[in-house]
């Protein structure tokens, strides 16, 4: 069989990112994928195999997006000891790695040996999503806000963070501010516009915004901002964790979704001045999507067994599928804009989030279910302007909001029998994700808190 030609564009993008790696005397370089568990992984290839690799990928078994968090092999049919596919990666995402030295990294998309995309591929995946927004005329912007704890391991083994500050407080700046500073640096290092940092609610709780891209780049800026966080933070001799709650007496860690839709000529499509809160029947129909699809959509935005400790009334993390203008205990917040650029500033933000999730299927299972929510022109209801926890159950009823499931489990289910998502992820990929989820779940929800903790910390 003759070999596969390599499109001209790609060749040239590879050598061009081997003549930079040598440049930088790069050693090794990364390529990374995130699995159905939200974990990071990824092979590195030396320096002298750089160009042929970009372009013939690395192989990687089929087996790998059926295992689980706890590196349990779900049982998928087809997902087991035999086959494989390439981690192909995109040219476009090459960093060089601030924290590691002599290293680089791409993100990759997974791609079968006949050179077409994986059904099981997550980057795949969100870019479907990203085309059929595009076909309907909408090109989103999309960004996470990164909320993690910041530790030190103690003399016993255990870990506690590193200030029992206040959120906001300046204290808390200045125990952390080496470290962040460091953060930051690598960050822009990397081309990534950071734009707010301060310290969270819990003790060590820091939070991170970064600027708006287009989905795919936002997505893969996630990765390379998670590892980021933690490399840096262990170059300091402490730790980072991004896990939903890695101290259940703490204030949970959120990576709140914002995202805002634009038409090709830079208008904001989300944007009516003469609509409530700014907000036009696109946007509207949008978040109808979002908080009808939201009970299995959260599989995959708090896609952990340890995101549910977090999802509760009160916790200002979003508990219903409420929305409203700054309301920061419903599952879609409109935010506030700027008066410097009132259309520009438009968003909306999906608090029901956090970073045990794989940001391809969070963000492409969003833009799945707001697209639903056009096409079908939804209604959101109306906008909540208090806690929705404080409610009575007859007038949530009576408003439509309903509370989340409370559990991993459940969610998996919502997703599993939501038609609209599981056709948007297709079959292979919708059955090894919730095979893969539903494993979790079986294996913490027979441990205690300690056991679901230590790992969870750990992972993320």
């Amino acid at each position: 069989m003759p070999a596969k030609k390599t499109p001209k564009s790609r060749s040239n993008s590879a050598a061009l990112v081997a003549n930079r790696a040598r440049e930088a005397d790069l050693q090794l370089v990364r390529f990374l994928y995130t699995d159905n568990g939200g974990i990071i992984r990824g092979k590195s290839t030396h320096i002298n195999a750089l160009e042929n690799r970009i372009n013939d990928g690395i192989g990687l078994t089929l087996a790998m997006q059926a295992m689980n968090m706890m590196d349990q092999l779900a049982s998928v049919e087809g997902m087991g000891p035999v086959g494989e596919i390439r981690m192909v990666p995109d040219p476009n995402t090459f960093r060089i790695l601030p924290y590691a030295p002599r290293v680089g990294a791409m993100t990759v998309d997974m791609i079968k040996l006949d050179g077409t995309p994986w059904e099981a591929c997550p980057r795949s995946f969100l870019k479907r999503q990203i085309q059929a927004a595009a076909d309907l005329g909408i090109n989103l912007q999309m960004v996470v806000e990164f909320e993690w704890t910041m530790t030190q391991k103690n003399a016993d083994g255990s870990f506690s963070p590193v200030d029992q500050s206040l959120c906001f407080a300046t204290t808390a700046m200045t125990i952390t501010q080496n470290v962040i500073h460091d953060i930051v640096s690598a960050l822009e290092a990397q081309n990534i516009q950071v734009e707010l940092f301060h310290p969270e609610l819990g003790h060590g709780q820091q939070e991170l915004s970064v600027r708006h891209t287009d989905p795919l780049t936002a997505a893969d800026n996630h990765i390379m901002i998670r590892e980021t966080i933690r490399n840096v933070a262990y170059n300091h001799g402490l730790y980072a964790s991004l896990a939903p709650k890695p101290f259940l007496d703490q204030a949970g860690n959120g990576g709140h979704i914002h995202f805002s839709l634009w038409d090709d000529k830079g208008k904001n499509l989300m944007y009516d001045p003469k609509g409530p809160y700014n907000m036009s029947d696109t946007g509207k129909h949008f978040i109808a999507g979002i908080l009808e699809h939201l009970p299995g959509l959260l599989a995959l935005t708090c896609a952990s067994h340890n995101s549910y400790h977090r999802l509760q009334p009160h916790f200002w993390s979003s508990a219903y599928t409420a929305w409203g203008p700054d309301n920061r205990e419903g599952a879609v917040r409109i935010s506030s804009r700027y008066k410097s650029n009132e259309e520009g500033s438009a968003n909306a933000e999906l608090k029901s989030a956090d970073l045990s999730a794989n940001p391809y299927l969070a963000f492409g299972g969003l833009i799945a279910a707001g697209l639903d929510g056009v096409r079908r022109k939804l209604d959101p209801g109306e906008p909540t302007t208090i806690d929705p926890g404080n409610f009575t159950e007859a007038e949530r009823k009576k408003r439509g909001i309903k509370r989340f499931p409370t559990t991993l489990a459940e969610t998996v289910d919502a997703l599993v029998n939501d038609k609209a998502l599981t056709e948007a992820l297709g079959p292979l990929l919708s059955t090894s994700y919730a095979a893969v989820k539903r494993l979790e779940y079986d294996t913490f929800s027979q441990q205690d808190d300690a056991f679901e903790t230590k790992h969870h910390f750990w992972k993320f």
